[in-house]
C-alpha cells in the first residue's frame, strides 16, 4: 500500500496519527500497573490456566483405556 503512495501522502498520513497519539490522555505507570495487578487478580479464580479445568468439563480427557489394533 506505501508503494503506491507520495512522500507528501505518506508524511500527511504519519502526521495524522502523530495527532491522534498527541491527544491520547496519559496515565502514569503506578496507577496502570495498580489497576492491571486488581484487574488481573480479580479474575484469577476463574481463570483455567491458573485453577485447571475440572475432568467432567474438559472435552480434551482422553478416557484410559487400551488401544485396539485390528
Amino acid at each position: 500500500m506505501a508503494r503506491d503512495m507520495s512522500d507528501k501522502e505518506i508524511l500527511k498520513m504519519e502526521l495524522d496519527q502523530l495527532k491522534k497519539e498527541v491527544s491520547t490522555p496519559r496515565t502514569a505507570m503506578s496507577t496502570n500497573c495498580t489497576d492491571t495487578i486488581t484487574y488481573v487478580e480479580g479474575l484469577a479464580a476463574d481463570d483455567p490456566l491458573i485453577k485447571g479445568v475440572p475432568d467432567d468439563k474438559n472435552p480434551y480427557k482422553a478416557e484410559k483405556g487400551g488401544c485396539t489394533i485390528t
